[in-house]
């Protein structure tokens, strides 16, 4: 999960994004209006509307905001050991999400909107694909270099998506505050017994 994007930045796309962030924190999905995030920028709502057309407009460019910021994190982790990546993104997934509680309900909300919305749907479906893709890849350099014992990657990646969303529903609709430590242990053991390590 991207990192809280309240920090500051004279790009006023940014400081949209972020008085988005603000808003949807606040208000919810449901509650939002281009008023309200207006009043966190600061300015008025013919300023937003310069930059975005409507307010459907600006919550898919949110979208590819919080996506990008995700990139952005996970382009951070600087080990190639793929064990240790693998841990590493699982953590951006589970752990990192519950520091974001507001976030998660948010852009729950937004995905309910996916299928009457196709901007917002397709945008969905590229993180999907996007964080399928990071594991898939991972999963397939641990086995490839006999770190992980040989398994088909592209499910194993779908399972643990499978884990991740269900835990980030749980944790928001059921407010059930165990969900994302109880999912990421219940990746860790889904791993350790799909890709059993093989001995050195």
């Amino acid at each position: 999960m991207a990192d809280d994007p309240d920090r500051s930045s004279a790009d006023p796309d940014e400081a949209i994004m972020r008085a988005t962030y603000r808003a949807l924190s606040t208000h919810g999905y449901a509650d939002l209006t281009m008023k309200r995030i207006a009043a966190e920028y600061g300015k008025s709502t013919a300023a937003i509307h310069y930059h975005y057309d409507t307010k459907d407009d600006l919550l898919a460019a949110f979208l590819d905001y919080v996506l990008g910021r995700f990139k952005d994190a996970v382009h951070e982790v600087e080990t190639t050991d793929p064990e240790e990546r693998l841990e590493l993104l699982l953590d951006q997934l589970l752990v990192s999400a519950g520091d974001h509680s507001d976030l998660l309900i948010a852009m729950l909300e937004m995905r309910s909107q996916a299928p009457y919305n196709e901007p917002f749907a397709e945008r969905f479906r590229q993180n999907d694909a996007y964080v399928r893709y990071l594991l898939e890849t991972v999963i397939d350099q641990g086995i490839d270099a006999d770190v992980f014992a040989d398994a088909d990657a592209e499910h194993v990646a779908r399972a643990l998506m499978t884990i991740v969303d269900g835990a980030h529903t749980r944790a928001v609709v059921l407010e059930e505050e165990t969900a994302l430590a109880t999912a990421r242990r219940a990746a860790a053991e889904y791993l350790a017994a799909t890709l059993d390590h093989r001995p050195a």
